[in-house]
C-alpha cells in the first residue's frame, strides 16, 4: 500500500445490501472504488452494532483494493490482533476510545497494519499533535458516529489545522460522514484526500444495477477535483 495524496473514494459497506456483501464489494470496486471502508461498531462506544472480526475476515477475499477498517469500539487493544488476522490493511481507532491511544497505534503497526486515528466532531485537531509520527491516517468525523445517512458537520477548520500539522509526513486525511458531491469539494480544498461515502455511493444502485454505483462515485470524484 504505497502512499500518495490523490483523491480516494472509500465507499462504506454499512450502506450496502447486508445479504450480498461479497457481490456488493466486487461491484463497487469494479465501478471505481479506491478503498473499501468497513465500519465496526460495538453498541457501547457508539449507539449501533455492526461487524466483528469474523465478518471482516469473510469480506477480505472479495476486497482487491484496500480494506479500511474503522473501529468505533472501546476498548480497542484486545481486538487488534483479531482484525489483523481478518486482513485489515488500515485499522483506525478513536482517540476518545481509551486512555492510551499512543500504545494502541504502536500495537496496530506492530501487528502489520497501517495505523489510523479518528477524531469525533467535538475533539480538537490538537488531540493528535503528538501522534503524527505513529499515524498513517487521520479520520475526521463529519457526523457523530453511530449511523449512516447523517447530515454533514462542517469540520473544514479542523481539516486545515491537521493539514498544517502533518506537513510533509505521509499521513492521509480521511473524511467520514455526509460526504457527497456538494461536500466533497469543501473537505478536499481544506486538505483531505480519502473520502468515505456510504449512502451517496449506494443510493439507487444494486448488484443488478452496479452502474449506478459507478455514476455516484464519479460524481463525488468529479466534484472533489474542482476543489
Amino acid at each position: 500500500m504505497s502512499f500518495d495524496r490523490s483523491i480516494k473514494i472509500a465507499p462504506s459497506i454499512l450502506s450496502a445490501d447486508f445479504a450480498n456483501f461479497g457481490q456488493e464489494i466486487q461491484a463497487i470496486e469494479a465501478e471505481g472504488a479506491d478503498w473499501v471502508h468497513v465500519d465496526v461498531m460495538d453498541g457501547h462506544f457508539v449507539p449501533n452494532l455492526t461487524f466483528g472480526p469474523a465478518a471482516v475476515k469473510a469480506f477480505r477475499p472479495h476486497v482487491k483494493t484496500v480494506m479500511d477498517v474503522h473501529l468505533m469500539i472501546a476498548p480497542v487493544d484486545p481486538y487488534i490482533d483479531a482484525y489483523a488476522d481478518a486482513g485489515a490493511d488500515v485499522l483506525t481507532a478513536h482517540v476518545e476510545a481509551g486512555p492510551h491511544i499512543h500504545r494502541t497505534l504502536q500495537a496496530i503497526r506492530g501487528a502489520g497494519m497501517k495505523a489510523g486515528v479518528a477524531l469525533n466532531p467535538g475533539t480538537p485537531a490538537e488531540a493528535v499533535a503528538h501522534l503524527l509520527d505513529l499515524t498513517d491516517l487521520i479520520c475526521v468525523m463529519t457526523v457523530n458516529p453511530g449511523f449512516g445517512g447523517q447530515k454533514f458537520i462542517d469540520m473544514t477548520a479542523k481539516i486545515r489545522s491537521l493539514r498544517e500539522m502533518i506537513g510533509d509526513r505521509p499521513v492521509h486525511i480521511e473524511i467520514d460522514g455526509g460526504v457527497d458531491p456538494s461536500t466533497a469539494p469543501l473537505v478536499v480544498e481544506a486538505g483531505a484526500d480519502v473520502l468515505v461515502a456510504g449512502s451517496a455511493v449506494f443510493r439507487g444502485g444494486s448488484v443488478d444495477a452496479p452502474q449506478v454505483y459507478g455514476e455516484n462515485i464519479r460524481k463525488i470524484r468529479e466534484a472533489a477535483s474542482t476543489a
